[in-house]
């Protein structure tokens, strides 16, 4: 059967309904952006009727999403016409006219998640608010290939097994060599698109300072051979015993537990310190420990993380760039500038890093950033990476909050590498402004 033809189809509504015919015509252009109509997908039917015509378009809705809907049914594409006078779609748009934008928009995602065509996250990527061409193009493959599934009956949305086999025909359609793609897969497309993207960052300074990483973060960093983690693992184990790890009237961590922490690693109980980290890594960043009355106790991401070594790792990597409460922008960008840095093998002392740090991020759109200004975070990265034991450190005489990073265990840059990796693959969201 041939492929249906705008033009011609513009031509016979006119005919018989020429005021249909003007509205198709809009519709079909916002549509389509100009491409063939055998290249629409009920992803983009859906996303035009309940999102781009309620916001962008100036003009009786209902009367174009029946123009439209003519327009498709004339070209045989009789199940997208059927969603232009669904009552998701009339519902939809009243809630747009009566409730405002807000609401509308949100009424448009629930009625998108129940189609079926909406590509779940899955371990290899999470999809992005904010797409670049490659992420487009995978997002929109694969949501032909849910609607290809669900018209075939492979896959029936709203039931108990929808989730596992969604998410399932997704992991193979991104990771699968394609043709078309040279023989690569939609993830490693994507991956190196956002990589590519981390890399450019903001400001000259950074992109010199980024430019080596693109090619070692290529790949994922293995995890080094051994136990690692020894004051994380301890911190859980404590929580794990009957009865939790005690707390203080203050909820910090004190105790046989800092004594030994003391001895161990060489650190004290000052607020902001390195056991003070520890205990916010695990709880906050982690989510593996929680406050149960007057004790710390672990929780079930936390005993799966003691029981599987490659997962502590990738979560306790994660923990030396994960946003604490209340943080802007720019003290994960210090973070993130900082662990670059020390990955280049030079011994650093927290006052040289935040040196360092801010000639990288004033250019950043940070223009007045000083040294000052970024210390505070400086030295958070520093307390972290000496809670989770992968530098080699010893905390200045007299102040004790202030530790010497003297340089990153093998260990340490590994963690600082696979950090940095899950840094700049990360999905790009919208920024909410203040």
């Amino acid at each position: 059967m041939p492929a249906p033809d705008v033009a011609a189809l513009l031509t016979e509504l006119e005919r018989v309904a020429p005021a249909a015919a003007d509205r198709a015509r809009v519709a079909v252009e916002w549509l389509t952006g100009g491409e063939p109509l055998e290249t629409v997908t009920q992803l983009d039917v859906c996303e035009f009727l309940w999102y781009t015509l309620p916001v962008k378009v100036k003009d009786d809705h209902t009367a174009v999403a029946a123009a439209l809907g003519r327009l498709l049914r004339l070209g045989g594409l009789d199940r997208y016409a059927a969603i232009c006078g669904s009552a998701s779609t009339s519902r939809i748009l009243r809630t747009y006219e009566t409730e405002g934008e807000e609401a509308g928009a949100a009424a448009y995602q629930r009625a998108l998640t129940a189609t079926g065509v909406l590509p779940p996250d899955v371990p290899e990527l999470r999809w992005s608010s904010i797409m670049g061409p490659e992420e487009l193009g995978a997002h929109i493959a694969c949501s032909a290939a849910l609607e290809l599934a669900v018209v075939a009956g492979d896959l029936r949305p709203a039931t108990s097994a929808w989730k596992v086999r969604a998410e399932a025909l997704t992991r193979r359609w991104l990771t699968a060599p394609r043709a078309e793609l040279g023989g690569d897969n939609w993830v490693d497309r994507v991956h190196g698109e956002r990589l590519n993207r981390w890399v450019l960052g903001r400001g000259a300074a950074r992109r010199e300072l980024a430019q080596p990483f693109e090619v070692r973060l290529h790949a994922p960093i293995p995890a080094p051979e051994g136990a690692h983690f020894a004051a994380l693992r301890l911190l859980l184990e404590a929580a794990a015993l009957p009865g939790g790890l005690a707390l203080t009237p203050g909820h910090g961590v004190a105790g046989p537990f800092a004594a030994e922490a003391a001895e161990r690693f060489g650190w004290t109980d000052t607020e902001g310190g390195s056991l003070a980290t520890l205990h916010r890594i695990a709880e906050r960043e982690m989510r593996a420990v929680r406050r149960t009355g007057g004790a710390l106790t672990i929780t079930t991401a936390g005993r799966r993380l003691l029981d599987d070594p490659a997962a502590m790792w990738q979560a306790a990597a994660s923990a030396l760039l994960a946003p604490a409460g209340g943080e802007r922008e720019l003290e994960t960008s210090v973070r993130e500038a900082g662990l670059m840095l020390l990955t280049g093998g030079e011994p650093l002392t927290c006052t040289a890093l935040a040196e360092r740090v801010a000639e990288v991020v004033s250019g950043e759109g940070w223009r007045t950033a000083t040294a000052a200004d970024v210390t505070g975070a400086v030295t958070d990265l520093c307390h972290r990476l000496d809670a989770l034991h992968l530098c080699t450190s010893s905390a200045h005489a007299g102040h004790p909050d202030q530790p010497h990073v003297a340089g990153l265990t093998p260990v340490g840059r590994a963690a600082a590498l696979t950090a940095l990796r899950g840094q700049a693959l990360r999905p790009r969201t919208y920024v909410a402004s203040n």
